[in-house]
């Protein structure tokens, strides 16, 4: 099973534009409109848990009272965090969900940049602190997700009434798919970033042809080479392993040992080095008869020793839920480590969930997704990174996307991190300009900020703390 699982980021796309002469209405605007956090407030069932500084906006991070079940709301409520970046009320809003946690340190994502707006940023249902006590996991699923957003969203409307931009990326891209399927008339417009779709859970050969085919021959032939010699040096690899473990206080009791959290770890390699680096990093790969000390760093620096502890695991519990009873997993064949693998049955999401936790996989709900997207589906963008292992299987568009005004477009050689600001010049115009027309915001109201060429790496270790608290989290 591949780390990326856990490492379906929550990621928000911080390039982009950013409005000119905008900000100068938008002053004057906050200066004649009620003080925006009394407005929230008054909703019922809204709490303020703290007020930070964002220069040119207001920034608050609140809690709402939902119901523990949309279907029951008898069955009680428990209090979801979200952030609040105010711009002004006459500007349009976008809804941004990283499928995982809030980020409580202020940023804007790439759609908040090109129509310079506000932003609304809601946890995921069941990620702590937003999760019910005592917990029914059961009703942790996509329509429980769309309904918090789609009550939310209700709530705040009358604030803030211009157009809404539903957006995402990775599981948040996914996220706000579901959403829209669930409740196709809130939002304006929709963008999804590097969404898997993954309609089939028992068929998964599109990852097989991607990683036949990804990069050039000798990176993958090289990055296999490692992959199994870690897997042959793994009594030495483990003794390393289990040394950091005992000096950093980290366990093995959910996956059952030592030697299975190893095995996924060296198993997700390859997707990792591909999810999260380019083609131009291939010359960082070791070579074949690298000493173990260097295959080691390798292995820790892509994958991450961290995530398939009990500690690693246990923050992302919520995600490995979901994957093991609706979202599904890919799992590749990996044929290249033939013989080598021990502990294969660990390789699933129902091995990185608390046995005390019942699953149990609903199929076709990802089905019925899909074909509401190909079908029923308006106003969707889906913007996906060429080598991306995500990638493999998309979001796809029915024979009428362009009258419905749906669009798919990839970043060339781009990864899990591709935005609209890395595609081609002319789909990064179309992409950029129908953002703006499904936000109610004209073209010559937002300048073209140069910065938004930067590639999204840039900008993590100022902007993107959940990405980069995530991999640190993961890397030891």
């Amino acid at each position: 099973m591949r780390r990326a699982l856990r490492w379906l980021l929550a990621l928000t796309v911080l390039v982009g534009t950013v409005g000119a002469g905008s900000a100068t209405a938008g002053a004057a605007t906050k200066a004649t409109e009620p003080d925006i956090k009394e407005r929230v407030l008054k909703i019922p069932g809204m709490r303020l848990v703290e007020e930070k500084p964002y220069e040119g906006y207001r920034y608050l991070v609140l809690t709402y009272d939902q119901p523990v079940d949309h279907r029951n709301p008898a069955k009680g409520t428990f209090q979801q965090r979200f952030t609040l970046l105010h711009k002004s009320t006459d500007r349009p809003t976008v809804f941004f969900t990283s499928g995982y946690n809030v980020n409580t340190n202020p940023g804007r994502s790439e759609p908040t940049r090109i129509v310079d707006g506000n932003q609304v940023s809601l946890e995921y249902r069941f990620f702590t602190p937003s999760r019910p006590q005592p917990a029914d996991w059961s009703k942790l699923d996509i329509y429980q997700a769309a309904s918090d957003q789609h009550r939310l969203y209700a709530a705040l409307k009358p604030v803030y009434g211009k157009n809404w931009l539903a957006t995402g990326g990775s599981k948040g891209g996914m996220t706000a798919t579901y959403y829209r399927r669930y409740y196709p008339n809130d939002m304006n417009g929709t963008v999804a970033y590097v969404a898997p779709n993954d309609i089939d859970n028992d068929e998964d050969s599109a990852y097989d042809r991607f990683f036949a085919n990804v990069g050039d021959q000798a990176c993958r032939t090289q990055l296999n080479s490692v992959q199994r010699q870690a897997l042959l040096r793994r009594d030495e690899m483990v003794a390393r392993y289990q040394k950091w473990a005992d000096e950093n206080g980290k366990t093995f009791k959910t996956l059952g040992g030592i030697d299975q959290s190893f095995e996924n770890v060296v198993v997700d390699l390859v997707w990792s080095f591909w999810q999260y680096h380019l083609q131009s990093e291939c010359a960082s790969v070791p070579a074949t008869n690298a000493s173990t000390d260097d295959l080691y760093k390798f292995v820790d620096t892509i994958s991450g020793f961290d995530g398939y502890t009990d500690q690693g695991l246990e923050r992302f519990t919520p995600y490995y839920y979901q994957a093991g009873t609706e979202l599904g997993a890919p799992s590749p064949k990996n044929a290249h480590l033939k013989g080598l693998l021990r502990h294969p049955e660990t390789l699933n999401p129902r091995a990185y969930v608390p046995r005390e936790i019942p699953m149990k996989f609903k199929r076709g709900v990802m089905a019925d997704v899909d074909r509401w997207v190909r079908e029923d589906s308006k106003r969707m963008l889906f913007v996906y990174g060429q080598n991306d292992p995500w990638s493999g299987e998309p979001f796809r568009l029915g024979r009428n996307a362009a009258a419905r005004d749906d669009y798919r477009f990839y970043a060339p050689g781009g990864n899990h991190g591709s935005n609209i600001a890395q595609l081609v010049a002319d789909e990064r115009a179309k992409a950029t300009a129908k953002v703006l027309e499904w936000a109610g915001v004209a073209p010559a109201a937002v300048r073209q900020d140069e910065s938004h060429a930067k590639p999204l790496a840039a900008y993590d270790a100022k902007l993107d703390k959940p990405v980069v608290e995530q991999r640190q989290a993961l890397r030891p």
